[in-house]
């Protein structure tokens, strides 16, 4: 590829595909920056069809982009550690957010992902501390490890029904979530998914959910209820730790899941009710960790089991 300058922002152009990548400016982008959807150099014209990896990497003095429809990828680290970033447009032409690509993003408030995007790359919004709403559209299919990684200022995530995976640190710290809508077609939970997710006060894993990953709600301390569905059959160790509120645990199961002893740790169980089939009450009043709870009481018919 070549690489040119035009107009101030440079770019890889493609000779044979007559397209081009927006790419490093050794000076670094500062301001307002709006991306063309063509350029012309030496008398040909190409398509602007990408945002190359760290195209706008550390650019500090960024504080708005606009991206033209003719862009479909935004890459891995494009606008990492763009401090002074306020807003940035994403058109309904880009499928595909790098790994790293906004991460780190502090003055981000919201950002709106069209439904053309089908994933959400690894710590695509890490520590965008700022960023306050989300909008996850339809199209996408998974949320990346540590996607959303501290963001602290997310206040309510509303997950599609097209997402069928959860990673890894997805929601790691986002201390100020409120209420997650997590829906029926999410079959994983990731380790540490929801770690530390203080302001969580309930949680319901929907009915297609199998297992729930190692520290998947680790330290959410304002948990104070949760239901888990019959089709969970594996909860991962310390999945629950720290959890010092929970009053209520309702687990629809007539099949004890398998857990390690240690998936309630410290979170003073003791004190807690847990609700269960009443044709399995004795299988959870002798197996660890559900014996430990203070109180085990068959769920009632009108403790119904959400879906």
């Amino acid at each position: 590829m070549n690489k040119v300058e035009i107009n101030g922002i440079y770019y890889n152009l493609s000779e044979c595909e007559k397209t081009a990548e927006v790419t490093k400016n050794p000076n670094k982008y500062s301001g307002a920056v709006s991306i063309p959807e063509t350029v012309s150099y030496n008398g040909k014209t190409y398509t602007v069809t990408s945002i190359g990896d760290r195209a706008f990497w550390d650019c500090t003095g960024l504080t708005s982009v606009n991206i033209p429809n003719s862009v479909t990828k935004i890459g891995s680290r494009a606008f990492h550690k763009c401090w002074g970033l306020e807003s940035v447009n994403i058109p309904g032409s880009v499928t595909c957010i790098g790994n790293e690509a906004f991460q780190r993003c502090r003055r981000l408030t919201s950002i709106n992902i069209p439904d053309s995007v089908t994933s959400i790359g690894d710590w695509a919004f890490g520590f965008c501390s700022g960023l306050t709403s989300v909008n996850i559209p339809n199209s996408v299919t998974s949320i990346g490890d540590c996607a959303f990684w501290d963001c602290t200022g997310l206040t309510s995530v509303n997950i599609p029904d097209s997402v069928t995976s959860i990673e890894n640190y997805a929601f790691w710290k986002c201390t100020g979530l409120t209420s997650v809508n997590i829906p029926d077609s999410v079959t994983s939970i990731g380790d540490w998914a929801f770690s530390g997710c203080s302001g969580l006060t309930s949680v319901t894993i929907p009915n297609s959910v199998t297992s729930i990953g190692d520290w998947a709600f680790n330290e959410c301390s304002g948990l104070t209820s949760i239901n888990i569905p019959d089709s969970v059959t594996k909860i991962g160790k310390f999945a629950f730790d720290y959890c010092k509120r929970l009053a209520d645990v309702y687990c629809y199961a007539e099949k004890v899941p398998s857990s390690e002893s240690d998936a309630f740790e410290d979170s003073y169980i003791e004190y807690a009710s847990l609700h269960v089939p009443a044709a399995s009450i004795e299988q959870y009043k002798t197996t660890k960790p559900w014996s430990d709870f203070g109180t085990i009481v068959a769920i009632d018919d009108t403790e119904t089991q959400a879906s």
